[in-house]
């Protein structure tokens, strides 16, 4: 064989390596952009869509695996969009959802407020509309599932109080005001430290954007009066926690100034036994995205609200008597909220460790 004919026979090869590579590419970005439906027995079974605002927060994917696999086990199939931050691409997807004439349409919002359209238009078709974790206001979606916010907000409160029974100086460092559960879980923080016996002092409010981490650790160094002056921080999720814990970590105060978070992400984990963040809230998103599984079959299947809702509790014990309701800025909507549990040193291998949330072994990784 000659030197030319190797060539040849090279370059085809190296061609036909090339187009597998390419053509495995392309199917790959269709699986994430576009069908995502995840495969369930039946003939006609129930179809959702579902609309996460990003996955930039580490619970999200969580979220997801879990409620695909328990949508699956009920024989529905799922098409996953994700929104990556941007409103008016969510927009877009809840459309496609209805052009698409799904049997029920479930969205985290990217904006509480800006969705109202989409909403109607989803009811318009006959499509019901459940709003996962966030609340969207002014639209009167069919069912709200979340964790109790306002909770979140009075644990964050009184483990402060606690680590400071004298009183103190607070910062709070918040999510973006587009997220309502922002509202709640302020609302929550501020009674509590409004009925504590001794004085609170709340020195400054930030809201960082898309939930943004960095922007905590930012605000803090441009803010330093403020950020050394004070005596504790509330934090609006575990990422802002975390750079919180970076800014005080260089000032040599790590540890000894009380930092609350929520997520129980497992960097915040690890910090709790640590001891440099103070306590996290852990929201046991299996039980929320199982019961926003089955309250979305259900409603696909013509189930009211109302029957969820009042229905015999979940064999997980999440779900209550009555008929729960959140007031969305237009009226009461059907609610189903989940209790959440605040976590610290003492009870952190109880909830997170046994009941599999994270691994002993990664929680007390930098701890051995």
């Amino acid at each position: 064989m000659t030197l030319t004919v190797i060539k040849r026979l090279l370059a085809v090869l190296l061609c036909a390596v090339m187009f597998a590579a390419v053509t495995a590419g392309c199917g790959s970005v269709q699986t994430d952009t576009a069908e995502n439906e995840a495969e369930a027995g039946g003939d006609d079974p129930v179809r959702i869509g579902v609309t996460f605002e990003s996955f930039v927060i580490e619970r999200w994917e969580r979220d997801r695996d879990i409620f695909v696999s328990s949508a699956k086990d009920l024989g529905a199939v799922v098409n996953v969009q994700n929104a990556t931050g941007d409103v008016e691409k969510q927009k877009e997807q809840i459309r496609y959802f209805i052009d698409k004439k799904m049997d029920v349409i479930v969205v985290i919002a990217v904006d509480c407020s800006a969705l109202k359209e989409e909403v109607r238009e989803a009811h318009e078709a006959g499509i019901p509309v459940i709003a996962y974790d966030r609340l969207i206001l002014g639209s009167g979606v069919d069912l709200y599932i979340s964790f109790d916010n306002v909770t979140v907000g009075r644990y964050m409160a009184q483990t402060i109080i606690s680590s400071l029974p004298e009183g103190g100086k607070l910062i709070k460092i918040n999510g973006p005001r587009k997220d309502y559960n922002v509202s709640l879980i302020n609302a929550g923080f501020d009674r509590e430290i409004a009925d504590a016996e001794n004085e609170y002092s709340v020195e400054d409010v930030y809201y960082a954007s898309e939930w943004n981490g960095e922007e905590a650790f930012l605000y803090l160094s441009e803010h330093p009066d403020i950020a050394d002056s004070a005596d504790a921080v509330m934090c609006g999720n575990d990422s802002l926690a975390g750079q919180a814990v970076r800014y005080y970590a260089e000032k040599r105060r790590a540890g000894r100034i009380p930092i609350v978070g929520q997520d129980a992400d497992l960097d915040a984990c690890q910090r709790v036994v640590e001891g440099t963040q103070t306590m996290t809230v852990y929201k046991p998103i299996e039980r929320l995205a199982r019961r926003a599984a089955e309250c979305a079959v259900a409603l696909a299947g013509g189930a009211s609200p109302e029957s969820l809702i009042s229905a015999a509790p979940h064999a997980s014990g999440d779900a209550g008597s009555g008929m729960p309701t959140i007031n969305d800025g237009t009226g009461p909507v059907a609610y189903v909220s989940i209790p959440p549990i605040m976590v610290d040193k003492d009870n952190i291998d109880r909830e997170i460790i046994d009941s599999g949330f994270h691994m002993r072994e990664d929680v007390y990784l930098n701890s051995r």
